[in-house]
């Protein structure tokens, strides 16, 4: 098993240099570099890009990134190429506890209005990573308990595969 330490540590700076912002900012997708090598290629960071331990990985922000409806569909348009060690997407939802999901009505509009004026909605951001070398990980923090930081391998499993493949080894 990868260990996910270095990569929870980016994600876990990726989620803090996001909240700087607030709430309600569009999807953003991060490319992460070992610090060392980015410091190599781009000197004038030096001093401004804290460098940590010799496998310490920076978060770069891909500001040319914009999702569309479907995340998903998005990540598959993209390739990192192998300077990259692994990619980190922050994104915001609305969601309900799982006691409310039958009552949720079909249809993608209808099922967003009904969870967007849910009373017992919660609003969480989320960053998914994934590294070349297979660790994976996610860090969410609730709206409503903004001093606590969740976390788990696992947390959502679908996207952390679609970000796996923007690091495939061919266009």
């Amino acid at each position: 098993m990868t260990d996910p330490t270095r990569l929870i540590a980016a994600l876990t700076d990726v989620e803090r240099h996001v909240a700087t912002l607030g709430w309600d900012q569009p999807a953003r997708l991060f490319a992460l570099v070992t610090t060392k090598d980015l410091l190599e290629r781009e000197p004038q960071l030096v001093g401004r890009v804290p460098q940590g331990a010799d496998d310490a990985m920076s978060a770069v922000e891909q500001d040319e990134f914009t999702a569309t409806d479907n995340v998903f569909q998005r990540l598959s348009e993209i390739y990192f190429p192998e300077t990259v060690e692994g990619v980190a997407l922050a994104l915001e939802r609305t969601v309900l506890p799982s006691q409310y999901e039958n009552e949720v009505p079909a249809g993608d509009e209808a099922a967003s209005d009904f969870v967007r004026k849910h009373p017992k909605k919660v609003d969480v951001r989320i960053v998914v990573g994934v590294t070349r070398d297979g660790a994976r990980h996610g860090v969410a923090r609730l709206k409503s308990d903004p001093d606590e930081l969740l976390g788990s391998e696992d947390l959502v499993p679908g996207l952390a595969d679609a970000l796996f493949e923007t690091l495939r080894s061919e266009p």
